[in-house]
């Protein structure tokens, strides 16, 4: 009754093609964005903007990025951490000795800089697929972390390897406050989402699907693989490296290489497997799901426990409920939240007759 693409024509290949063909997927889409840009900004406070929405949006973005390669593409990958230490490690240095370029550009020029890298690991895929690809981009994860802390130009010669962002100015304004950075990572992921979303939707997200689906028809039919797999590496190491330096100066502003380790690698390809793999929703979901539902765990624990629980005691139950929500989630959907939600727009298409 709410959700009807039945009756809503489409007169025109524009229409047709467009990115949310249903007004009410548009309309959606519109609310959504008119919250985060106008009224949580003005709710949240500088605590929640800046430690909690933050990351949540750049692991958001990350999560895309491997989505793109993982999910949509098929190609299993351990190495976002080290793609995002590459991006962050790229922007501070055209900051540093290009301070002529704008900041935005270096941003990019840092997402170019870890698709170059991707596409250099990710040449075995052209041979080796599955757990073995996987070893592979875990290589990758481990050289990359050793070489920004073995050369020391990559940190400007910082006896720790760390390094301190510059101060992000745009245009001669300054974001300095929680409010401008999570409005500036917002737009950036937005724009960025958006641009996926189209991506998937053309011809090259197309031969990535038939890639995932089945190589060797994908390859019969016309497919070149070579082209098709490393442009993949190239557009997720992209999205991985735009994260990694906004991780780096619109979040942290103090990182080293150990800020983008296995562990981060593991927790975005966890949020694809919880959220959905080859969905842009899902990246974001699974991303809120790892990042947010801890959070809502400890204040409703805290709410209604209170003090007459040890501390330890409820950390640990805390971890306990979020990994059987975890398996929970796996079992009823296997292939993620994101499925979920799509199962309820299919029933929301034919209410009040049965599916």
């Amino acid at each position: 009754m709410i959700y009807r693409e039945c009756g809503q024509l489409k007169t025109s290949y524009p229409a047709d093609q467009a990115i949310f063909p249903i007004p009410q997927d548009r309309w959606g889409i519109i609310i959504l964005l008119l919250v985060a840009f106008l009224f949580i900004p003005l709710l949240a406070n500088d605590y929640w903007l800046g430690a909690i929405l933050i990351p949540f949006l750049i692991l958001s973005l990350a999560a895309l990025g491997l989505n793109i390669l993982t999910g949509y593409c098929g190609q299993l990958s351990l190495g976002s951490a080290a793609f995002m230490a590459v991006g962050a490690f790229a922007a501070y240095n055209f900051e540093l000795r290009l301070p002529a370029i704008p900041l935005l550009i270096d941003f990019i020029l840092a997402g170019i800089v870890a698709a170059g890298v991707g596409i250099l690991f990710g040449i075995p895929s052209l041979r080796i697929k599955g757990f073995y690809l996987a070893v592979a981009t875990l290589a990758a994860q481990f050289f990359i972390e050793w070489a920004l802390n073995k050369f020391g130009w990559f940190s400007n010669y910082s006896p720790s390897g760390v390094i301190t962002a510059q101060k992000m100015v745009i245009l001669g304004y300054a974001f300095d406050t929680p409010v401008s950075k999570y409005l500036l990572v917002l737009g950036i992921v937005t724009v960025l989402a958006l641009m996926a979303k189209n991506l998937v939707r053309n011809a090259i997200g197309r031969a990535w699907m038939a890639v995932r689906d089945m190589d060797v028809a994908a390859e019969v039919i016309g497919i070149r693989m070579m082209k098709t797999k490393l442009m993949a590496f190239a557009i997720s190491s992209f999205y991985c490296g735009v994260a990694g330096a906004l991780w780096a100066f619109a979040y942290l502003g103090t990182v080293d290489a150990q800020a983008f380790d296995l562990h981060r690698s593991f927790q975005i390809l966890f949020m694809i497997i919880v959220g959905g793999m080859g969905s842009i929703l899902g990246s974001f979901i699974g991303a809120a799901f790892i990042v947010l539902l801890p959070i809502f765990l400890n204040l409703a624990a805290h709410a209604v426990v209170g003090d007459a629980v040890r501390p330890d005691v409820l950390s640990n139950l805390e971890l306990i409920v979020f990994g059987g929500l975890i398996i929970f989630f796996l079992v009823v959907e296997p292939l993620g939240l994101a499925r979920l939600w799509q199962l309820a727009k299919e029933k929301l298409r034919l209410w009040p007759f049965p599916h």
